[in-house]
């Protein structure tokens, strides 16, 4: 994810933001050199901040989500802006323009990862993932593995049986909460489970029982927590104080790779057994295209430790972003009925009274068009993967220097009005007239892009793409969904968990459908 700070501070980091002013002196005189070396610049304009902290206390001081702090200052600085975070430079890019110069025309520049904070690093083992590589040789192997040897358009029809086994469980896992519960079912819940069902089994060969799902669930749950943004991840200088968090982290990454590996050493030794003695194992998954993975400019294939890092990238990016999706998609469709009536009218029409299949879905233009409007309305995140230059760059006229966090404000693009008519508004109606497209790659022109763009897009926007669209499909065919009394559908509020959520989460009234 991009790098965000938490919406407020606790007493404990203010104590220790108020601990770092301890250091400033000291700190300035090592950081003279270096702010000697900035003031060349031209960057992008942006807040003043103090020496060293830079815009720390504004922002954490603000009581503002960060993502709402940016918000406020666009439209006093400008599409592209500059906050000083500590030791870290962040320019974030909100307009359509300024991202397709960065990520289409200048994307091989900008196509790179800044530094990562040491907790991350554990994590990741030390950058061995698709999302975190720099841009060079490791990356290239990744990606160029995980997209033409898992996520191609041939590799995702193998699993076409275990999406409908992890459909199928959902819809019978809403069936049973709503006639023990008076109809009302929490809506992320069973929409989280389902996809984490689908990507667990592509990542391990194997199709699990409701135990060892949520226990790896959990596990990735913790991981993500652990990941959270400290203060020392800005001002390195305080890291003494944040020992406890780092003992802690090492902790839980030991955890991880004990819940792990076990499920990695299995899947080695059916692949040596043969698969046709476990009537639960899948004839494919993610881990079989990386036991011998060759990488540029290594001998080695990747270790335990690297395997349990890929996976968990891999359960990681598809998890969260594919369920809150669905959230946001059946809150909209209480809050519009012919929305969900003209769909549920789509559905019918087109497969009759047997179940949706994923090749039904391809034919549903309306189907289509809500899932697009959705992403351009709910992007799964407010920023995308934070960028890095190669090399010294301009942008919009403004220097970027190779230790700047570049930040891509997808929402905001997502709604200027300059390249949506209306862009306030959730009207799939939209991609059904020709008046609007949704090119989501951004090759052409960049008017909405949920996944990112350029070298850097995410791989799996085809597998969220169908996963959205055959999981929503099922759940308007089985249901009629409407609104939980007690619950305000007007405002949309959000926050951001992993992914950004709905606040408070989506509770719905369903009623079968005959």
């Amino acid at each position: 994810m991009a790098s965000f700070l938490p919406s407020t501070l606790s007493t404990d980091q203010q104590r220790l933001l108020l601990t770092a002013i301890a250091f400033v002196v000291s700190a300035f005189i090592f950081l003279i050199p270096k702010l000697s070396k900035s003031k060349g610049l031209n960057l992008p304009p942006g807040p003043p901040g103090w020496p060293v902290v830079g815009n720390l206390f504004q922002v954490a001081g603000s009581g503002k989500p960060f993502f709402q702090f940016v918000r406020d200052i666009v439209p006093i600085y400008g599409p592209i802006l500059t906050l000083k975070m500590g030791t870290r430079t962040m320019i974030i890019i909100s307009s359509p323009e300024l991202a397709h110069e960065a990520l289409i025309q200048k994307g091989q520049v900008f196509a790179t990862r800044p530094r990562e904070n040491p907790t991350r690093k554990v994590f990741s083992e030390n950058k061995f993932t698709v999302n975190s590589a720099v841009y060079g040789p490791v990356w290239r192997s990744l990606r160029r593995n995980m997209v033409q040897n898992m996520l191609s358009t041939s590799r995702l029809k193998e699993f076409r049986g275990v999406r409908d086994s992890a459909v199928n469980r959902m819809i019978d896992r809403i069936r049973s909460e709503a006639e023990s519960n008076q109809g009302v079912v929490s809506v992320l819940k069973h929409a989280r489970f389902a996809v984490f069902c689908i990507l667990v089994s592509m990542s391990f060969g194997k199709e699990m029982d409701g135990d060892d799902i949520e226990r790896i669930d959990q596990m990735m749950k913790t991981v993500l927590i652990t990941l959270d943004p400290r203060i020392d991840d800005y001002l390195p200088i305080l890291a003494p104080f944040f020992s406890k968090q780092r003992k802690r982290a090492m902790q839980v990454r030991e955890e991880q790779l004990n819940t792990l590996i076990p499920y990695i050493e299995a899947r080695r030794k059916a692949l040596r057994n043969g698969l046709g003695s476990d009537k639960t194992a899948v004839s494919f998954s993610y881990l079989d295209t990386l036991f011998d993975l060759k990488i540029e400019g290594r001998k080695s294939a990747p270790t335990d430790g690297e395997l349990v890092t890929l996976c968990s990238e891999f359960l990681n990016g598809g998890t969260d972003t594919t369920a809150t999706a669905l959230e946001w998609a059946i809150a909209r469709l209480i809050e519009k009925p012919e929305i969900q009536s003209r769909l549920y009218e789509e559905i019918k029409s087109t497969v009759g009274d047997r179940k949706v299949d994923e090749k039904d879905v391809e034919k549903m233009a309306y189907l289509s068009a809500v899932t697009k409007e959705l992403l351009r309305k709910h992007p799964p995140t407010y920023f995308s993967l934070t960028h890095a230059v190669t090399e010294p760059a301009t942008l919009g006229g403004y220097d970027v220097p190779t230790d700047a966090n570049v930040e891509i404000f997808l929402s905001e693009i997502a709604e200027d009005p300059k390249a949506w008519s209306d862009p306030k508004e959730f009207n799939p109606d939209r991609f059904m007239s020709g008046n609007e497209d949704a090119d989501m790659t951004g090759v052409k022109e960049v008017k909405m892009i949920p996944f990112g763009a350029g070298r850097r897009i995410c791989p799996g926007l085809s597998m969220a793409s169908l996963h959205i669209d055959l999981m929503l499909a099922r759940m308007v065919q089985e249901f009629q969904w409407r609104a939980l009394p007690s619950q305000k559908m007007s405002d949309f509020s959000e926050k951001l968990e992993f992914t950004v959520v709905m606040d408070p989460a989506l509770q719905a009234v369903i009623t079968a459908r005959k």
